[in-house]
């Protein structure tokens, strides 16, 4: 197994984990903006990971420059839904959790 391969696989595996962990927080956080913030940013570094490990193993420049493009569209996608969300959120009156 080359030393690409592994490399590909722990980033893959490490993308794996932080989506699981942003759905937890998704689940587990008692409101909507703390759930916004954990599903967007672990999100997006499980998904930064994923095209890391993929781009290692894509045939070319050209496809590796086409997933990093994908990951900047969901960067932003991601950050401008959540912002709506919480903008939507505030505007109907949801209120932050507190202890």
């Amino acid at each position: 197994m080359p030393l690409t391969d592994l490399f590909a696989a722990v980033l893959l595996l490490g993308g794996g984990f932080f989506f699981l962990a942003g759905t937890v927080g998704l689940l587990r956080f008692p409101d909507v903006y703390t759930r916004l913030h954990a599903l967007t940013k672990a999100d997006n570094v499980g998904l930064g990971l994923m095209v890391a490990g993929l781009a290692l193993k894509a045939e070319s420049w050209p496809v590796a420059g086409k997933l990093l493009l994908i990951w900047l569209l969901v960067l932003v996608a991601g950050a401008s839904v959540a912002h709506l969300v919480a903008v939507a959120a505030r505007q109907r009156g949801v209120k932050m959790w507190k202890r």
